[in-house]
């Protein structure tokens, strides 16, 4: 019981961590930045930041998943913990990695808005 405490304390520390990893993206720009680049960048990962749905779906993916693994891990057998723990760790991390790639579309297509060639 000790271990998979361990493994879903790991695994949520994991998912917090990744959680503005895409709104700090650092696109690739076709040509040199302008003046108003950096102003453009910093303003654009702030929107990504700010989008706290991603934040919500994941929680929902990680509690939906404990709930999923939970079930599974019983009629399996009987490891409803352990289920849990690997449901969650699931649902979040994907969701989590879902997320960082939105926030990194919302980076791309915020500058590129502002007149930015950016290339990826």
């Amino acid at each position: 019981m000790k271990t998979q405490l361990a493994f879903a304390t790991a695994g949520l520390v994991l998912v917090a961590a990744c959680a503005d990893s895409g709104a700090n993206y650092q696109p690739i720009l076709d040509g040199t930045p302008t003046v108003a680049y950096r102003a453009d960048l910093a303003a654009c990962q702030t929107l990504a930041r700010n989008q706290n749905q991603f934040d919500q779906d994941t929680m929902a993916a990680t509690v939906l998943g404990a709930g999923v693994g939970a079930a599974l891990g019983e009629a399996d057998g009987g490891d409803a913990l352990g289920g849990a723990v690997a449901g969650a760790l699931a649902g979040g991390v994907s969701s989590a990695v879902d997320a960082s790639e939105r926030r990194e579309a919302i980076v791309v297509e915020c500058l590129r808005g502002r007149g930015h060639r950016v290339v990826g």
